[in-house]
């Protein structure tokens, strides 16, 4: 039995971005089994995020890639479907370690989600007994609060013209840990769509990695898969968290690799 929940709380993703190191994430969108989160481990990523707001799993399903995580030393993220508080609550309560959050436009927008993702006195998320996060063990209160509140990350999404033009006022709010920028979805507000290699997107990612450090913020990077060189580019103007791809592209990719290296022998 553990003395303090603190003992099973550690964020590997918190504790890197904290020594200013570069997290690699993965997006898990096709696999629905727990198989995934040893194999993000196994092939050297931080962390992985389970796709909600694009695809069909259940909060069942869900919960349990988190667990698969959570055993497996990997930090595991849910993209939650909503800004909706209950969608919040059930993503964390059932492994998840922390949040991302789409359609953030305003300030407004990112003080909801701290507000449905942290305890009071940073928010009023309702306490649950018997969290996966804990081992089912149960502790005090107070412990539990705190060590939740320190271990649970809020990422808000920057992938619209409003939220760019609101991002100095969406990164000074109290709570949220990290900025991604959402690229495609910004490209498409921008009026410039799949052109990820235009000047207003290297002007967008400057101003968001200029606004981050005055409030002891991180900007991640998302929707460059395809574009490995701009996404260092980007690293080396500050970004800290690179969200790498999905499992399905991993999965096409190989594969087609593989048919055409046959179809050519």
């Amino acid at each position: 039995m553990a003395d303090s929940p603190k003992e099973f709380l550690r964020n590997s993703v918190k504790d890197k971005l904290a020594r200013d190191e570069v997290v690699a994430s993965m997006i898990v969108r096709l696999v629905r089994s727990v198989e995934i989160a040893q194999l993000a481990k196994t092939a050297g990523f931080d962390s992985f995020y389970i796709d909600m707001e694009h695809n069909s799993f259940s909060f069942d399903t869900t919960g349990q890639l988190c667990m698969a995580g959570l055993a497996a030393g990997i930090a595991p993220f849910v993209r939650v479907p909503s800004i909706a508080p209950h969608h919040i609550s059930r993503a964390l309560d059932g492994g998840a370690l922390g949040i991302i959050a789409p359609h953030i436009h305003s300030a407004r927008n990112a003080k909801e989600v701290v507000r449905a993702a942290k305890f009071a006195p940073l928010g009023d998320r309702s306490i649950a007994g018997g969290l996966p996060h804990l081992r089912f063990q149960t502790f005090s209160a107070a412990e539990t609060i705190q060590a939740l509140n320190e271990a649970t990350m809020v990422v808000v999404m920057i992938e619209s013209a409003e939220a760019l033009a609101a991002v100095d006022e969406i990164a000074a709010v109290e709570g949220v840990d990290l900025l991604m920028m959402g690229t495609n979805d910004l490209c498409s507000s921008l009026g410039i769509p799949g052109q990820f290699e235009h000047g207003m997107v290297r002007d967008a990612y400057a101003k968001a990695i200029q606004a981050c450090p005055k409030f002891g913020k991180h900007l991640g990077v998302g929707g460059l898969s395809a574009y490995p060189g701009l996404t260092a580019e980007f690293v080396k103007m500050g970004a800290r968290y690179v969200s790498t791809g999905t499992d399905l592209s991993f999965l096409l990719g190989a594969a087609t690799a593989k048919a055409k290296q046959v179809r050519e022998f």
